[in-house]
């Protein structure tokens, strides 16, 4: 006598599976003509890449992507809390200098005595000795010679080019 076999019969299928997605996105991407471009953009592969190298192999491309990364990389050493707060800073300092723009009326100068008073405002001492702590350290920054390879002097490592 033969064996009984065990056949359990599948759940019905009540959402699409990966492969339906799969298959809806591959719809789409022609449907919108992304597949076309794609196509379009594998054959002329050696086209573009001439393009490419050609812009690239130019002297002002070259400053232009050697400034760009050391731009990146100053950018990278900055804690985001600080770079934000950097920003902040400067957009409120440009808002009050419109501001003061737009609400300056023609005063008279300070004279004498108003200089004198400015000068003991202590408020005023802490807002500016930042800004002087700061040009300073840009003046010290800008004596130093340009080093000749940039990036390998940003990052410690020697360049092979």
């Amino acid at each position: 006598m033969a064996e009984r076999m065990s056949y359990e019969v599948p759940p019905p299928k009540t959402a699409p599976d990966a492969h339906d997605a799969l298959h809806e996105l591959l719809h789409s991407l022609h449907r919108h003509g992304f597949l076309r471009l794609a196509n379009d953009m594998v054959c002329a592969n050696t086209q573009i890449a001439k393009v490419l190298v050609d812009g690239l192999n130019k002297p002002g491309s070259q400053n232009a992507l050697q400034n760009l990364s050391a731009l990146l990389m100053a950018l990278a050493d900055i804690p985001p809390g600080e770079f934000y707060k950097t920003i902040s800073a400067v957009k409120a300092a440009l808002n009050a200098v419109n501001h003061h723009a737009q609400t300056q009326q023609q005063q008279a100068a300070p004279g004498v005595s108003g200089t004198w008073k400015l000068l003991h405002d202590e408020d005023l001492w802490h807002a500016v000795m930042p800004l002087v702590a700061g040009l300073k350290a840009f003046a010290g920054a800008m004596e130093q010679p340009a080093p000749e390879k940039p990036i390998s002097a940003f990052s410690g490592k020697d360049s092979h080019a």
